[in-house]
């Protein structure tokens, strides 16, 4: 086998992709992922921060009061701690299933899901310790360091620049009232994750496609791997031939339940049987109703008698018809005249048997194009010179 056929530079086919995402194999950006988290908690987050913060104040001067019926009965202690437990779910469960619900469609969005459980199922070969250290020097690993390195140099100067202009407004917040203080502090932070999501968000949008492309490198496929894959979809073209052969046997064997309908049966004089019928009310063309070689043409023979059905002897016309007509399908228009010619000498017989007409002559010679025998040999023209 050639070098050629090993070496993967076609682009995968449809049928590649959709069994790689069968098994789970789609291209996944982490930093989307971590973009979608980040960016929809920190979204969620600032949307019901100010009812969130109303609610949790509320109940904290609720779990801190005391009066004397919480002394009388004590068992209010566990009232007061379910009703907070309770409240804390109905305060962050609506902020987890937003978050969550802006993955998802970011995955959807993306194209980056499968509905696919082969990844769970234990692999002997992800433990291998040959492929573990060739995908230490794969593409994608490259990749992923090298990006590591970035988004580390990336967040370490934003960071120092974020901490060096505002290293001397953190030491005045111990001089500042305390709401001030805190407010100070609030959007000092609300400016930290910006930029933080920024960078994310730079990062998401260079990763993405990114992955998009070593998916594609990674789906590559060799011709080899093309011609198997078509081999196998379309079927060993010896195999489609072998049952094309036999569905044509079949065929030509439960025509032969149609012989008693044709208006006659050509014959060569054994090897080939074509039956024909013809109604000029139904047909625009004569059509093939059955036929058959050797044993089978023998059996048309001898059912067309029985049913009286007219068969005549044209060796070169039963060839052409078996060769190219169809069982149940109009003959050839380059064999019309022939078949007319065997048609008019058949009716003229009938009517003749019937008192309607005098006997035909002679059978007649058929006007077959040579080129439709399949005996036919074309004569070399440089031999006749």
């Amino acid at each position: 086998m050639d070098s050629s056929a090993q070496d993967k530079n076609l682009p995968a086919t449809a049928q590649r992709l959709k069994k790689a995402r069968d098994d789970g194999q789609v291209p996944r950006s982490k930093d989307l992922s971590n973009l979608a988290v980040l960016g929809g908690g920190a979204v969620v987050l600032a949307v019901l921060a100010p009812s969130g913060f109303e609610k949790l104040r509320s109940a904290l001067q609720g779990q801190l009061r005391f009066d004397h019926q919480s002394l009388l009965k004590p068992e209010l202690a566990t009232e007061r701690l379910i009703d907070g437990f309770a409240q804390g779910v109905l305060l962050y469960l609506p902020m987890g299933v937003m978050v969550l619900a802006i993955v998802l469609l970011t995955a959807f969005a993306s194209g980056s899901w499968a509905l696919s459980t082969k990844p769970l199922m234990p692999d002997v070969s992800r433990i291998n310790p040959l492929k573990g250290f060739g995908r230490l020097f794969s593409k994608q690993q490259l990749f992923d360091t090298c990006k590591l390195a970035i988004i580390t140099a990336v967040v370490a100067a934003v960071a120092y620049q974020f901490i060096a202009s505002h290293v001397e407004l953190f030491g005045t917040l111990v001089m500042q009232p305390l709401e001030s203080g805190l407010g100070q502090l609030g959007s000092w932070l609300v400016m930290g994750v910006s930029l933080l999501l920024l960078v994310v968000a730079l990062v998401a949008v260079i990763d993405f496609p990114a992955q998009k492309f070593l998916h594609a490198q990674r789906m590559k496929m060799s011709h080899q791997e093309v011609k198997e894959e078509h081999r196998q979809a379309e079927g060993d073209p010896q195999m489609k031939g072998k049952r094309r052969q036999r569905a044509r046997e079949m065929a030509q064997r439960n025509s032969i339940g149609a012989v008693p309908k044709a208006d006659l049966v050509v014959m060569n004089p054994t090897h080939y049987a074509v039956a024909i019928r013809y109604d000029d009310a139904t047909m625009g063309a004569p059509r093939v109703i059955a036929k058959g070689a050797d044993l089978l043409a023998m059996k048309i023979r001898d059912v067309a008698r029985e049913h009286k059905v007219p068969v005549l002897q044209s060796p070169m016309l039963a060839r052409a018809l078996y060769a190219h007509a169809e069982i149940d399908a109009e003959i050839p228009s380059a064999l019309y005249t022939a078949v007319a010619q065997v048609l008019a000498y058949v009716y003229q017989l009938k009517a003749a048997m019937k008192g309607q007409g005098a006997m035909p002559a002679e059978q007649p010679v058929p006007t077959v194009p040579p080129e439709l025998d399949p005996h036919f040999k074309k004569s070399d023209p440089e031999a006749s010179v």
